[in-house]
């Protein structure tokens, strides 16, 4: 059977430039759902309750995410990354080797979710530059989440 070529109206040198931005995206996101998962099975202290169950909404909601950005870059006919090693090398997030205190989980989550946000905002140029209408709205949606996330867990030190 013959390949089909994709024909949304975009080239195929700007659908792979939007994708390579929003791999990075995907490898952040599941870095952080990685992270937000870990926080909340090993969360500790007056406020565990709470973390925990927040934790625990911020993850899953993570989980959807990177499923929905991993599709987009498919849609695009390029294949997502999928590995831990592909994850680490274009994550802006690194991974935490301990297990912090809750105030400093919420911090270290609340610098995720920031980052997320300066990478959305990198993958939004792109997507606007290459006409994608369709890769720019679920980055943007994806941006005001975790702007929203961010003021939520920031809220909770002060």
């Amino acid at each position: 059977m013959a390949k089909q070529e994709i024909d949304i109206g975009i080239p195929a040198d700007k659908r792979q430039q939007v994708a390579d931005k929003l791999k990075v995206l995907l490898a952040d996101s599941y870095t952080l759902y990685l992270q937000t998962h870990n926080f909340h099975w090993n969360v500790t202290g007056p406020q565990f309750r709470e973390l925990h169950l927040m934790f625990e909404e911020q993850y899953t909601e993570l989980a959807l995410a990177v499923d929905e950005i991993a599709e987009r870059i498919r849609t695009l006919g390029v294949f997502a990354p999928g590995t831990y090693q592909q994850f680490a090398e274009l994550s802006h997030i690194k991974e935490t080797g301990d297990i912090p205190s809750g105030d400093k989980m919420v911090a270290i989550l609340t610098a995720g979710h920031e980052q997320i946000v300066k990478t959305c905002r990198a993958v939004l140029q792109e997507a606007q530059a290459a006409d994608d209408e369709s890769s720019a709205s679920l980055v943007s949606d994806r941006m005001v989440l975790h702007e929203k996330t961010a003021w939520m867990l920031r809220s909770i030190l002060q």
